[in-house]
């Protein structure tokens, strides 16, 4: 409008115009954008060319990375590995969030979709319903790998760490320093694939020891604790200081620190008093840093192999309905959380 000095209706039908002619994509809620099959009559035949993706279709060279949130180290790290592997092969990348919602996930994922995203790397939400736009790309042939984790039942590229594995490397290293009373902690609201396959690890590990296995050890009915303020009105707060057990598996890294904080808040000793191993790093980018005893899922390599996956695809390497579930191994790193058994 300033610049033509025109109306505000002649700039809407302006932007309808070039909608109406496919110029443009609108998306609701975001704005206008240049749309993906632009006209290639005025580039060169060389920037034709390279424009050129797959199947011959206009090519973005743009990749969407949904994710839930970057609010924790785990995704700064699997984002990194993403971003440098789309670098190296000269892509962009575009990033939104989910917060954890499916219906969130189902919009950015139309979204990322009508911007023009040639494919896409998915972080997905666990719920008890699959994301019907997750299926139909599927169907579809829509280029996309899962990240973190899989949809039980439905193919698809999944590169995610061995839970199973992770759990047992944290109970047998608690069960040699004289733990027996172990608990398995997470916050997640529903049992999720991630939660289950971590709960199994837990109780295959226990039986291999010849354990019995006691359900009030696995801890995951509660709500996350918001403010740590709050945290001696929390069932987890009270279980702790009542010293129900001497070692503690958290299955995300802020639940540890959580842990670690209210241990401290009901005055016992970490780890003279509690031992806690956390999934993932939850406290130092700089991994000669952290204080605490973590499983190691190898966050930055999961990304980088989740985006080349990806790239393979598009690039229509390989057999189009042969789906690729790729297992990380993952590995115990002994810090200052952990000890050995409290004496009676």
């Amino acid at each position: 409008m300033d610049q033509f000095q025109v109306s505000k209706i002649t700039v809407a039908n302006a932007l309808t115009g070039l909608a109406n002619e496919k110029l443009i994509a609108r998306v609701p809620g975001k704005g206008s954008f240049v749309a993906e099959e632009a006209d290639s009559a005025s580039m060169t035949s060389t920037q034709a060319n390279t424009m050129k993706g797959r199947e011959g279709t206009l090519s973005t060279g743009m990749i969407g990375i949904i994710v839930p949130s970057i609010h924790d180290y785990f995704a700064i790290r699997l984002v990194e590995g993403i971003e440098q592997a789309l670098r190296d092969e000269g892509y962009r990348s575009m990033i939104m969030f989910t917060h954890g919602k499916v219906d969130k996930e189902k919009d950015v994922i139309k979204e990322m979709k009508a911007l023009g995203a040639e494919g896409l790397l998915i972080f997905p939400v666990d719920e008890e319903n699959y994301n019907e736009e997750i299926l139909g790309m599927k169907l579809s042939g829509f280029p996309f790998v899962l990240m973190d984790r899989y949809l039980p039942g439905v193919e698809t590229h999944y590169i995610a760490a061995d839970g199973r594995r992770g759990t047992r490397l944290a109970v047998e290293h608690l069960w040699e320093l004289g733990h027996r009373d172990i608990a398995i902690c997470s916050d997640s609201p529903l049992q999720t694939v991630t939660v289950q396959e971590r709960i199994e690890g837990y109780i295959e590990a226990l039986k291999g020891k010849g354990a019995l296995i006691n359900p009030a050890h696995m801890i995951t009915d509660f709500q996350p604790l918001t403010e740590l303020k709050e945290a001696e009105a929390h069932p987890l707060y009270r279980y702790i200081q009542n010293r129900m057990v001497t070692a503690y598996v958290s299955l995300n890294g802020r639940l540890g620190v959580q842990i670690y904080q209210m241990a401290k808040q009901a005055g016992l000793r970490v780890p003279e008093d509690v031992s806690i191993v956390s999934f993932d790093d939850p406290t130092s980018i700089v991994e000669e840093f952290s204080i605490f005893t973590h499983v190691k899922q190898f966050e930055r390599d999961m990304g980088y192999r989740a985006a080349a996956k990806l790239l393979e695809v598009l690039r229509g390497h390989g057999e189009a309905k042969s789906y690729s579930k790729m297992l990380i191994e993952p590995e115990l790193v002994v810090r200052q959380t952990t000890g050995t058994v409290p004496q009676a």
